[in-house]
């Protein structure tokens, strides 16, 4: 069940505006009148009837007027089963050639399940076969990553049947190829932690120092492998909000007698001493992790990534202040 609701929930998000655009030429009514648990069942099953084999339609079917009548729309359980009677009697192609994904950005918006003005820039800034290429790795399902915090993580984890392959960027990071990590007693223990390789290289370029300042710290997986990479270093953690302090203070508990966790801008740091390793991780679109972050394509807009740099300028030339001589900032 949780594997299920987890691929519908994400297989949703990724697939949204495909699925709104075929619910629109079957329902009787423009989707923007349609209250969101209406929408919102119509698209669990859509999603169900195109892209899962193991759910029988008529099952998906039943369910998402179930789904509406739980929600209190019981007087919409007939509209959405006629809607859905309609979709599945209709031919159901999610496939479309090669061809015709890329001979435009319209084409590529609408079969990739992209909003137009977002593939309309990356087809701008690098061409409409590197757009194309962007949305289909956006649109696949992410490998689980981890890190190994401990010696004998990866025995047990053989032992409790998981199998790993080598990681694509790091020698250090590992594949989740078969198994649930979650359900281990290394995950549960901590002896490893799910840390995407990327975010696992970061923390590499960081290296080694004695005086380590992580700018932009929540959730705090970057700066709980630098601290296991720099066992012996002075580690401040800076957080812009409080309730993302709480949570690195809990991530990071076993080690807090050292690592500083200070709440407080990035763009005026309050620390007094500079550092030999600075890490500023600025914040960003979001729009290189769709894969496994589907919903920011959704909410983001033109106006977002127009503020975005003027901050990240800030962080940079506040983050420069403090770093030694000698020192490196990444």
């Amino acid at each position: 069940d949780h594997a299920l609701a987890t691929e519908l929930v994400m297989g949703v998000l990724r697939w949204r505006s495909r699925l709104d655009a075929d619910i629109a030429t079957a329902s009787s009514q423009p989707l923007s009148k349609l209250d969101t648990e209406i929408l919102i069942a119509l698209r669990l099953a859509l999603y169900q009837f195109l892209w899962l084999d193991r759910v029988p339609q008529r099952a998906a079917l039943h369910e998402s007027v179930e789904l509406v009548k739980r929600a209190r729309k019981r007087s919409a359980a007939a509209f959405v089963n006629a809607v859905l009677r309609k979709l599945s009697a209709a031919p159901q192609n999610r496939e479309i050639s090669a061809e015709d994904e890329i001979s435009s950005p319209e084409v590529l918006a609408h079969t990739l399940a992209h909003p137009l003005w977002l593939v309309e820039r990356w087809a701008h800034e690098y061409g409409l076969s590197a757009a194309h290429q962007i949305c289909k790795h956006n649109q696949s399902i992410p490998t689980t990553a981890i890190r190994l915090r401990a010696p004998t993580a990866e025995q047990q984890l053989h032992q409790e049947g998981v199998t790993l392959t080598p990681g694509g960027l790091l020698a250090s990071a590992h594949r989740v190829q078969a198994g649930d990590i979650t359900k281990t007693q290394a995950f549960r223990t901590g002896q490893i932690v799910i840390q995407d390789e990327a975010s696992q290289l970061v923390a590499a370029l960081v290296g080694h120092g004695a005086h380590i300042l992580d700018c932009c710290a929540a959730p705090g997986g970057k700066t709980l492998a630098i601290a296991d990479r720099n066992p012996e270093a002075a580690i401040t953690a800076v957080e812009l909000h409080s309730h993302r302090a709480r949570l690195l203070q809990k991530l990071l508990h076993p080690h807090a007698s050292r690592i500083q966790i200070v709440t407080a801008d990035a763009q005026h740091l309050p620390v007094s001493r500079q550092f030999d390793r600075v890490l500023a991780d600025v914040p960003c679109s979001g729009t290189g992790t769709l894969s496994r972050n589907p919903e920011i394509k959704w909410r983001l807009t033109v106006d977002d990534l127009a503020e975005l740099p003027l901050r990240q300028i800030a962080i940079l030339r506040s983050a420069l202040a403090q770093v030694a001589p000698g020192g490196r900032l990444i």
